[in-house]
């Protein structure tokens, strides 16, 4: 049976998904002139009252695609302010993450299957994984759910964003 790389299947899943995550906010931009309402009516979007909003989606979003390849390549964090607060900063955010997300060079996931992997709780114990547990069972779910949350924002919202826009080119 083939095996499949951990740098495989993530990094460029990632990229992917956070270069649709920018042609979505291209669309919103592109929705919000044609019907003349400003940009920043989209950061504050929830489709619940008790849930995040539409700017903390995509921050987490990005938390989880940069977490899940630092951790899984033994390697540092890159910190973001979680301060954006136009759609420009958002996708400017976007873009950083894909960067980074690109620039771990495959070598540097070899051994990461095995890493001990540890999410810190802001309540309770931490979450302890191996690298590959890690990656399937929470970094990806997490990074898809928060992805897909903003998708359904936009959509909500009124963007004329379809399926091939959530998968992609």
């Amino acid at each position: 049976m083939p095996q499949i790389s951990l740098h495989a299947a993530s990094a460029p899943a990632f990229a992917k998904m956070l270069s649709n995550m920018l042609n979505w906010l291209d669309a919103a931009k592109a929705h919000a002139e044609a019907r003349k309402f400003p940009t920043d009516n989209y950061l504050t979007l929830r489709l619940a009252p008790d849930m995040l909003p539409f700017a903390k989606q995509i921050q987490i979003a990005s938390d989880a695609a940069k977490g899940c390849v630092a951790r899984l390549a033994g390697q540092e964090i890159p910190k973001y302010e979680d301060n954006e607060a136009t759609l420009d900063e958002l996708a400017e955010r976007i873009r950083k993450t894909r960067d980074f997300v690109l620039s771990v060079p495959e070598a540097a996931f070899e051994g990461g299957e095995g890493r001990e992997i540890t999410i810190p709780r802001r309540t309770g114990e931490p979450l302890k994984f191996d690298g590959l547990t890690y990656l399937n069972h929470f970094a990806l779910p997490n990074f898809y759910f928060h992805a897909t949350t903003t998708y359904a924002l936009l959509r909500h919202a009124g963007v004329p964003l379809g399926k091939g826009d959530y998968l992609g080119g």
